[in-house]
């Protein structure tokens, strides 16, 4: 049999696929191998993104691969653990916050025939407002800072379409970077949050909100930050951080309130082998406040000390919701390049087997070919 006449044959099998006939066809001229330049490198199924390279560059391929998806899985685990961190620290300030909260409804309640004046909750017309907005300090997190920048954006549009001024406390690297490369935002203060958010640094961003407040630079102070909801979702919400509420709620822009006390906080548990998230809306149990209660200090002064400290606990509170939602964005973008990179692993796989299955069939066939021309 000749060298041509085998080609044919094996050329002409019907359960061949392409790539293979391909590389059959090659062995035409005996010598010829398959190089890199070779379509038989390239993978003609619609579902696999075709790959033109050698078996050398296709191994080196595959390494990179697989040290790239166990650097995303590392890193997914990383994020899920601090989550945890992140949801203990919102569970243990609450009995705080809630009885914090709890106090000052009171308070109020014995106050309602009183005209009382206190800085904190003065409603005055709004000429400028401050916004503080939280971003996070790193990337590889999806779309979490670019949703709160564009949250932060369509509300300085509605300010500029109402007349006013307005001016910026940015939070987090990721937002200082975005507007210092913008000097036409007015920003009043550049701050940069930790790997886990504490009073000190709330402390730091109601300091600066309360005294732009009190001083009447600013007639409203506004909290923009990402509220966690789920692992996949989070939503980046705007909330009225001054003028406080004498009763203690947590209200939005269009002066929709709920109290604070009622607000849900979430739990990272394990189901069925998979991460959830479950919330819950567990007040803390407080004793409450004879009607005939009679304080021994003026209530306005009690309200003066109180409510700077709901203030913090407030910002701290939207601090740990940021940080949790970054987080969660981090596993969920973290989760999704490691399918993507089993996906590229296995096709690359089915590629590198496919060529080196080419070369050895090619191989065998000159050899075959060799032996028949010498008989």
């Amino acid at each position: 049999m000749s060298c041509s006449n085998l080609t044919m044959l094996v050329s002409s099998k019907p359960s061949l696929s392409d790539a293979s006939n391909l590389s059959f066809r090659s062995v035409l001229n005996p010598f010829q191998l398959p190089s890199q330049n070779s379509p038989s490198c390239s993978l003609s199924r619609s579902s696999v993104t075709p790959v033109q390279c050698g078996l050398r560059e296709l191994r080196t391929r595959i390494e990179s691969v697989k040290n790239t998806q166990k650097i995303t899985e590392a890193m997914k685990l990383v994020a899920a653990a601090k989550v945890r961190r992140a949801q203990e620290a919102v569970v243990n300030g609450r009995p705080f916050s809630e009885t914090l909260v709890e106090v000052l409804y009171n308070i109020n309640e014995q106050l309602q025939t009183e005209d009382i004046d206190v800085p904190l909750t003065k409603v005055r017309p709004v000429k400028k407002v401050a916004l503080v907005v939280c971003t996070g300090d790193r990337g590889l997190c999806g779309g979490f800072n670019n949703n709160i920048i564009k949250k932060a954006e369509a509300r300085i549009a509605e300010l500029k379409d109402l007349g006013l001024d307005y001016t910026i406390i940015s939070v987090g690297k990721k937002g200082n970077s975005y507007f210092l490369r913008r000097p036409y935002i007015p920003v009043d203060r550049f701050l940069e949050g930790g790997s886990l958010p504490t009073a000190k640094e709330a402390q730091a961003i109601a300091d600066d909100a309360f005294s732009l407040f009190i001083s009447e630079e600013v007639d409203k102070v506004e909290l923009l930050y990402t509220k966690f909801v789920s692992l996949v979702k989070s939503d980046p919400v705007i909330h009225t951080l001054l003028p406080l509420s004498p009763k203690g709620e947590i209200c939005d822009i269009n002066g929709n309130c709920v109290d604070a006390a009622d607000d849900e906080f979430f739990r990272l548990t394990t189901k069925e082998g998979k991460l959830t998230v479950e919330r819950d809306a567990v007040r803390t149990k407080t004793e409450d406040y004879s009607a005939i209660l009679e304080f021994e200090q003026d209530p306005v002064q009690i309200l003066d000390a109180l409510l700077p400290l709901y203030l913090n606990s407030q910002v701290l509170r939207a601090l740990q919701e940021s940080l949790a939602s970054e987080l969660a964005a981090r596993m969920s973008a973290m989760s999704s390049a490691t399918d993507n990179a089993v996906e590229l692993k296995k096709n690359l796989s089915i590629v590198y087997n496919r060529e080196r299955q080419a070369k050895i069939t090619g191989e065998i066939l000159e050899i075959v070919a060799g032996a028949n021309a010498l008989q």
